[in-house]
C-alpha cells in the first residue's frame, strides 16, 4: 500500500489531487498540507512513503522541502507537481522519482502510481533477511531445532536450557509470565522445584547468549520474561518475514519464493517433540501451503507446466487429505494426456483415506475419476 501526503498551496488543487489518489485502491492519503511548514510540524507523527509535492509554493519551495525531506528519511519517494514543464523535469533530475504536469490527467497518475509500486517492492526486497551466512548467529527451527554461532554449534548447559531458548525464539519479543513458562516447560515438577529450575535454566541461558555478544538479552518485570536479540538468522523467522512483506508473488519475486520453500524441509520444531510448538507449526505449515497454492497459479498462469507439476505434487504431498489438492493434479495429469498418473493420484488418495481415517474420497473426487476413467 503507497501512504501518500499531498502539498499544495492552491486549496482547489490540493483537493483535486487527494481526490484522484483516494479513487486508487493501492493508495491511502494519510495527509495533506497547504504549505511546507506545515509538514515539517507533522512530519515525525505520520507514516507515508510518498510525497506529491508542488513545486511553486510561498516561503519554503516544493525543491527546499524534498531537501528537507530527503535529509529526514531517503526512502520517502517524492514526486513534484507543476505547471511549467521545464521546471518539472529540472526538479525530476535533481530529487523525485517522477513529476505531474498540471492538469494532472488520471492515466499519468495511474504510471507514477506503477513505477512507486515497482520501487516500493525493490526496496522491500532489499530490506528483507539475507540469505543464512556462516558468521553470524543462525537458528534453524525447520525440522530440528538448532543453533549455531560463527557456524559452530553452541552448547546447551541441559536439554531444558535449549528448549527454553526456543520457547523464547518462537514467542521473541512477547513477555511471557513466569508461570506461563513453568506450566508449559516444567508441567510434571511440583511449582517450588519447577520455579528453581526456570531460574537456574534462565541464569545458564542468559550466560550463554553473553557469550555470544548478547548482553542483558532476557530481562524480567511485573512477573514476566521477555527476550529480545537482533542480529541473528533464523530460517522460519525469515519465511514468515518474506511471506508478510511480500503477499503478492511477481516475476520479480518468485525466486525468492522457491527458495523459502526449498528450505522448508520439515515442520517447525518438528522432530523436538515440543507440544507447545505444535500450535506454531500448524501456523506455518498452514501459511505454506497457501504459498504453494499461490506459486501454482502463478506458474499456471504463464504456461510454465513443468513448475506447476512440480508444485502440484510438492502440495499433495504436504497436504495428502485435501481433496482440492488432488483434484487439480488429477486435471493436470488428464489435461497432460497421462490418464494413467491421474488414476494412481486418485488410487493413493483412496487408500491412504481409507487407512488413516476409514473414509471414502469426496463425491466431486469420485466423479473427478470417473470422468478420467471414461476419457
Amino acid at each position: 500500500m503507497i501512504r501518500a501526503i499531498v502539498v499544495d498551496d492552491e486549496q482547489l488543487a490540493l483537493r483535486h489531487m487527494v481526490k484522484k489518489l483516494q479513487s486508487i485502491m493501492t493508495v491511502e492519503v494519510v495527509g495533506s498540507f497547504l504549505n511546507a511548514r506545515d509538514v515539517l510540524k507533522e512530519m515525525n507523527n505520520l507514516d507515508f512513503n510518498v510525497v506529491f509535492l508542488d513545486i511553486e509554493m510561498p516561503g519554503l519551495s516544493g525543491l527546499d522541502l524534498a531537501d528537507l525531506i530527503n535529509d529526514w528519511n531517503k526512502d520517502i519517494f517524492i514526486v513534484f507537481v507543476t505547471a511549467y514543464r521545464d521546471y518539472a523535469v529540472q526538479a525530476f533530475e535533481l530529487h523525485s522519482i517522477d513529476y505531474l504536469l498540471k492538469p494532472i490527467m488520471s492515466e499519468r497518475l495511474e504510471k507514477t502510481i506503477f513505477r512507486i509500486q515497482e520501487q516500493l517492492e525493490m526496496q522491500s526486497l532489499q530490506k528483507t533477511d539475507a540469505p543464512l551466512t556462516s558468521n553470524a548467529l543462525k537458528i534453524i527451527c525447520f525440522k530440528e531445532f538448532a543453533v549455531y554461532y560463527h557456524n559452530t554449534p553452541v552448547k546447551w548447559k541441559t536439554g531444558k536450557v535449549k528448549e527454553l531458548f526456543a520457547f523464547f525464539i518462537t514467542n521473541l519479543q512477547e513477555p511471557i509470565h513466569r508461570d506461563t513458562i513453568i506450566e508449559t516447560l516444567w508441567h510434571d515438577v511440583e511449582y517450588q522445584k519447577a520455579k528453581i529450575q526456570l531460574h537456574t535454566s534462565i541464569s545458564y541461558l542468559r550466560k550463554t547468549l553473553d557469550s555470544m555478544g548478547y548482553p542483558n538479552a532476557i530481562t524480567f518485570s511485573n512477573g514476566s520474561y521477555v527476550m529480545e536479540i537482533k542480529n541473528f538468522q533464523c530460517d522460519a523467522h525469515q519465511f514468515e518475514q518474506i511471506i508478510t512483506n511480500h503477499p503478492q508473488i511477481t516475476d520479480r519475486n518468485i525466486d525468492m519464493f522457491e527458495d523459502i520453500v526449498q528450505n522448508y524441509n520439515g515442520d517447525y520444531l518438528e522432530n523436538n517433540g515440543y507440544e507447545w510448538a505444535l500450535v506454531k507449526a500448524h501456523a506455518i505449515r498452514h501459511k505454506l501451503l497457501h504459498l504453494l497454492q499461490m506459486m501454482i497459479d502463478f506458474f499456471s498462469d504463464r504456461d510454465l507446466l513443468n513448475k506447476k507439476q512440480q508444485y502440484l505434487q510438492l502440495l499433495v504431498s504436504l497436504n495428502p487429505y485435501s481433496e482440492h489438492a488432488v483434484q487439480q493434479l488429477m486435471r493436470f495429469y488428464m489435461e497432460a494426456g497421462n490418464r494413467g498418473e491421474a488414476v494412481k493420484v486418485f488410487h493413493e488418495m483412496k487408500d491412504l483415506l481409507d487407512e488413516d481415517l476409514g473414509i471414502l474420497p469426496d463425491q466431486s473426487t469420485t466423479e473427478l475419476y470417473d470422468s478420467i476413467l471414461k476419457g
